[in-house]
């Protein structure tokens, strides 16, 4: 994933179809610069450095550093800093590019964080010509149109777990707690009972991909799967990305970061692909908290029968109760 949301520019919206496995383990080629590395100065394998006395310049080699570093720099510097894409994907058909592509981009229902509408997917022959710029040249041109359709499946998906998040704790944590303290059955329930009408929607201010960073929770999920298979093996997410939502707190609109895993399940029967997202607030102060109480409150509600002590009322201790020793 990692690829959704170009620079906007008018186009009739198409809804995609399918949705097929989205290939996530693609590297880039050897000769993309973002993976070129200057090792002169580690290389015991390299020429020695004259050591005559009047040697007096630096011997580290800034030339071929600052070579290294503008080509580094140039590529980032083609990329749009809230979604690390480039701002001018093309519509036009790639070289040697042997089969069409659709140009039609769906617009998503994530309002942008500066308040102009909402975010716009790319269209397959952008995704397609991103792909190339971005060094994946063996990329198969008949399941790009698969791709975009997963991927705007999912990050649509995705906001709709942050919007489950705001709608609990944009309000604070108390008020948090109020919604979530019958667990997560009764949650619809508590929100239109807490519901003060008065909330802002949140919205997206960027976003950035990181499939190569293992989230803490998804680095303890591979350890326990490796000490106890059966219970935790699972698969490593094969995407992770970071959302930084627009949050109103006080009158005063704040920057929530949001972490998501992307994990493939077992296929269907019919062979449509699985997929599972973890979606939680990232672990600063707010947010650890925010998950406790979240799962907290669920697992008590569940362990102390909380739907069955309602419909019977019983109090914790019975004080006119036959004593076992009497």
């Amino acid at each position: 994933m990692g690829w959704f949301w170009a620079e906007h520019t008018p186009a009739a919206a198409q809804t995609p179809s399918g949705h097929p496995p989205v290939p996530g383990d693609r590297t880039p080629p050897s000769g993309c610069p973002m993976h070129q590395k200057t090792l002169d100065a580690l290389n015991p394998n390299e020429k020695p450095r004259s050591q005559g006395p009047a040697a007096s310049g630096c011997p580290v080699p800034h030339e071929a550093r600052n070579a290294e570093d503008k080509r580094s720099t140039s590529l980032l510097s083609q990329l749009n800093p809230l979604n690390y894409m480039f701002p001018d994907l093309s519509q036009q058909r790639a070289p040697h590019q042997t089969l069409a592509l659709p140009t039609s981009r769906e617009e998503s229902t994530i309002p942008k964080g500066s308040g102009d509408g909402t975010w716009e997917y790319p269209s397959p022959q952008q995704m397609y010509n991103a792909l190339l710029r971005k060094g994946y040249t063996d990329t198969d041109i008949t399941a790009v149109e698969s791709m975009v359709s997963v991927h705007n499946f999912l990050n649509e998906g995705a906001w709709a777990e942050i919007i489950g998040w705001e709608q609990r704790f944009s309000q604070g944590l108390y008020k948090g707690w109020q919604v979530c303290r019958r667990g997560e059955a009764h949650t619809l329930e508590e929100l239109e009972r807490n519901w003060d009408g008065n909330e802002l929607e949140p919205s997206l201010i960027r976003f950035q991909g990181r499939p190569k960073d293992l989230t803490p929770k998804a680095t303890m999920l591979q350890v326990l799967g490796w000490i106890y298979p059966s219970k935790f093996g699972t698969e490593p997410p094969f995407d992770r990305h970071d959302w930084y939502v627009s949050r109103d707190v006080d009158g005063e609109r704040q920057q929530i970061r949001y972490v998501i895993d992307y994990y493939s399940g077992e296929p269907e029967p019919t062979g449509e692909p699985v997929f599972y997202l973890d979606v939680r607030p990232a672990a600063t102060p707010r947010g650890a908290a925010e998950r406790i109480i979240r799962w907290s409150t669920d697992v008590w509600w569940k362990a102390i029968g909380g739907d069955k002590r309602e419909q019977d009322p019983q109090p914790f201790f019975r004080h006119n109760s036959s004593k076992p020793w009497g």
